[in-house]
């Protein structure tokens, strides 16, 4: 059996998506809601699990997300 080359637990990828959820994250820059990922969820976090214990997940780009400011603010 061959070894990932990074030591990630599937739980704590499980917790991670936990903490998304509980905070209400939004969707990102695919636009994939909570309730799209869940839909095959156990099948999205071994996808990401596998990508990132073997080293080929990059992230892709934040969602950026103008907030409003008072004139002079920065």
């Amino acid at each position: 059996m061959t070894s990932k080359p990074y030591d990630i637990s599937k739980d704590v990828v499980l917790e991670a998506f936990r903490q998304v959820k509980a905070n209400r994250g939004s969707t990102g820059i695919d636009d994939q809601s909570i309730q799209d990922f869940e839909q095959d969820l156990k099948n999205n976090l071994y996808k990401i699990w596998n990508r990132m214990s073997s080293g080929s997940y990059f992230p892709p780009s934040v969602k950026s997300v103008e907030i409003p400011k008072k004139a002079g603010e920065e």
